[in-house]
């Protein structure tokens, strides 16, 4: 057996404990018994490294604060907050996580419950090109891996194991927080912020070694719904209301090329989550996505629009709409000037590690989308995991270790007082 790192041991092991949340039940939080478990196994391994407070509540959130080093005790406190549920969109349980060498080419992983082959290659990932030679943890094809984000869960564990046993190293003193359903659109919403007491930090839940978000979409919410009239399709002339009929015209007024596949970048998009129905009842649930908010008005606004159209249509309200804002473009906090240091200390701590940062904005929510909205100010970093959400997700060991080794620096940058601009 190869000696296993700190951080990859921990991984792998918290790769085994099943936790995906269910964006059914998500009216409960968290909404699957199985995040508990997580929880019980971070807060454990907290108690173990003898952090401070490591607590779980009845929501399966784990929060713990790690004192400064001697001189840093006065600085602000710098926060750290990963999720402990993977994502529910592809099998995620049992995970059976596995080390494998890549000599390049294509690396078959294993083959998934219906007997097909899961493979990655420079073909699906071209970033496997600058990989041969490395180990890559990834499960036997049958279920996700949970790199999401259980890689940035065992990265400030064992960033604490580290400082733990190395005293010297220079930190501020640190508020950690593991909380469940970000998969489901939580978002981190019941953190009590006074309680964790965190000036400022990052989310770990990016992409590739080097990654940073500060940019997140602003995301709305829109369900359509339709009330029609139904009679006998033989005496139906000038009485019937077609209530799926009168979702479809509706959708059809929205530009068919603002749909997620057909955008990238900063373009915006509007998505049918859902729709069904009949003659007298019909629904359709969207999510309005743009990082400009005055752009994301414009959708709602076409949206309200196409609405009032089909109900003159048909003379009478038919369609009904409610409009629920999910949360908020993370640049408009980030980039004020008093937190930029959350960038530019990002950026000196990935060179410090010999890797440029890429600024990717995000298309999509992290916790801290609204989190910085409440009051703690946070980027994302990278918590390395490739292909997410599903069975060829795997992660670079190398990269797993170098986060480590870049959250030491990150720490240390935070050890003496932050410039003002």
């Amino acid at each position: 057996m190869s000696h296993h790192s700190d951080v990859l041991e921990r991984f792998i092991r918290y790769c085994k404990v099943a936790s995906q949340s269910d964006p059914l039940t998500a009216d409960t939080v968290p909404s699957t018994e199985s995040q508990h478990e997580m929880a019980r196994v971070v807060a454990t391994d907290l108690q173990a490294l003898q952090a401070e407070d490591a607590t779980i509540d009845k929501h399966a959130y784990v929060t713990a604060h790690w004192p400064a080093s001697p001189g840093a005790e006065d600085l602000p406190v710098l926060g750290f907050c990963c999720h402990l549920d993977t994502a529910w969109q592809s099998c995620g349980s049992p995970v059976h996580p596995r080390v494998v060498r890549y000599e390049g080419d294509t690396l078959i992983i294993g083959v998934d419950r219906d007997g097909a082959e899961v493979a990655v290659s420079p073909a699906t990932n071209p970033q496997l090109e600058h990989m041969v030679g490395w180990d890559l943890v990834t499960t036997d094809g049958t279920t996700l891996l949970g790199g999401d984000d259980k890689a940035g869960v065992a990265m400030v564990v064992s960033l604490l194991r580290r400082l733990r046993e190395h005293p010297e190293l220079p930190h501020p003193r640190l508020a950690v927080a593991f909380v469940p359903d970000e998969e489901i659109g939580h978002g981190a919403a019941l953190l009590d912020l006074d309680a964790f007491g965190a000036a400022y930090g990052y989310t770990i839940d990016g992409g590739p070694l080097g990654e940073f978000c500060f940019e997140t979409f602003n995301a709305a919410e829109v369900n359509v719904r339709a009330k029609g009239l139904s009679v006998h399709t033989g005496t139906a002339k000038g009485i019937m209301v077609h209530a799926s009929e009168a979702i479809m015209r509706f959708h059809q007024l929205l530009p068919p090329q603002d749909r997620p596949e057909y955008t990238e970048g900063y373009d915006g998009f509007f998505y049918v989550e859902r729709m069904q129905g009949d003659c007298e009842s019909a629904l359709a649930d969207y999510i309005i996505r743009d990082h400009d908010q005055a752009k994301l008005e414009l959708r709602k606004q076409l949206m309200r629009d196409a609405a009032a159209y089909i109900n003159s249509q048909f003379g009478t309200e038919v369609l009904t709409l409610a409009i629920h804002d999910q949360y908020h473009n993370l640049a408009d906090i980030v980039t004020l000037p008093e937190n930029e240091h959350l960038i530019e200390n990002a950026r000196a701590a990935y060179e410090a590690i010999g890797q440029e940062m890429t600024c990717v904005p995000m298309r999509g929510g992290t916790d801290g989308s609204q989190l910085s909205f409440r009051g703690f100010p946070c980027a994302n970093l990278s918590a390395c995991y490739y292909n997410a959400h599903g069975v060829r997700e795997f992660v670079p060991v190398p990269e797993l270790e170098a986060m480590v080794d870049m959250l030491q620096v990150l720490v240390a940058l935070y050890a003496r007082p932050q410039k003002r601009k």
